[in-house]
């Protein structure tokens, strides 16, 4: 799931000055696709990758300033079919196994002997999944906003967290044309897929309406599209997503569980927000118990949001806590 930029935490600015990177480029990885990635930060510090949300989002250079570039060297990616990685959109050859490959892919690339594993919410997940493929490749975890990829964060997302905004609910049950028999979110599947593109577009605005409303608190009003060019990227954004929450991430609640609880003595910190409407609090305790050794912060005043002022600080908390010298 993605976070928007609204919070029930006031949006500072990041803790650490906007910076530009001294890498970037493009690495082929297979299936007609190409991953966009780059490094900022000190080129000599400790390698920490960052795994962005969604499915379907990117990174963005805001990404950049959660983490101390005197200290670390910071690699974002793009992944399959999303961002500036090519072709934008693309969801054949394009699987939760496949982004585990392109991940580790890349660490070869960049010739990182060993990194951490940062991400948030769908980037949460896809962490576990790295990290319990790729055991020796990893330092330790910061795990943020937890998604279990399962049936229960869908329900919840697209029907149950309906009861606390009903209006706007309806508002995004109305974009998803079809039998009203069917659920909201398999409606939704198949209009962001579909060939109508008025179609496909509006219940695009109204998801992204819905994640506002609950990642703010409070109804929010639909975005508007200034361009075609905006307006094709998001159908490309949320069109990724759709393909992967129609399959369950290709994990699943249990199947995520599982992988998690053989990260064994791996260091990880889980993060959440105690207001996070968008994935619950409850999942954190959950990936907390399946983990062993595991350090769990359920971050106040915070909802899914990464760049609200508590969240923010728990980040920069939990970054620091990986560069103190082992005893």
């Amino acid at each position: 799931m993605q976070a928007t930029d609204t919070s029930l935490d006031p949006t500072p600015s990041p803790p650490y000055p906007a910076i530009e990177p001294w890498q970037r480029g493009w690495l082929p990885v297979g299936g007609g696709h190409s991953i966009y990635f780059e490094q900022c930060g000190n080129p000599h510090g400790l390698p920490l990758v960052v795994l962005h949300g969604g499915p379907g989002s990117g990174c963005s250079p805001r990404m950049r300033q959660l983490f101390d570039p005197a200290r670390f060297r910071i690699v974002l990616f793009d992944q399959r079919g999303c961002g500036r990685s090519t072709p934008r959109g693309e969801c054949a050859h394009n699987t939760t196994d496949d982004l585990v490959a392109d991940i580790e892919r890349l660490r070869r690339h960049l010739g990182v002997e060993r990194w951490l594993v940062t991400g948030g919410s769908w980037g949460a997940a896809l962490a576990i999944a790295y990290a319990a493929a790729h055991r020796e490749a990893c330092l330790g975890a910061i795990l943020r906003g937890i998604f279990l990829t399962g049936p229960a964060d869908l329900e919840w997302f697209f029907g149950g967290a309906g009861g606390l905004f009903t209006q706007t609910w309806q508002e995004f049950d109305r974009a998803a044309p079809g039998d009203r028999q069917r659920a909201l979110a398999e409606r939704l599947f198949d209009a962001v897929v579909g060939p109508d593109v008025m179609v496909a577009a509006e219940a695009v605005r109204r998801w992204m309406q819905w994640e506002a409303t609950l990642d703010g608190g409070s109804p929010a009003p639909p975005p508007e599209f200034p361009d075609v060019d905006t307006q094709t990227a998001l159908l490309a954004k949320y069109r990724v997503q759709a393909h992967y929450l129609r399959h369950a991430c290709f994990l699943g609640e249990t199947r995520l569980l599982e992988l998690a609880a053989t990260l064994g003595s791996l260091p990880v910190t889980i993060l959440h927000g105690a207001k996070d409407l968008v994935c619950r609090a409850e999942n954190a305790r959950r990936l907390h118990r399946a983990v062993p050794g595991s350090r769990l912060r359920i971050v106040p005043d915070a909802g899914h949001n990464p760049f609200a002022a508590s969240m923010q600080q728990a980040l920069v908390d939990a970054a620091a806590h990986f560069l103190e010298p082992s005893e």
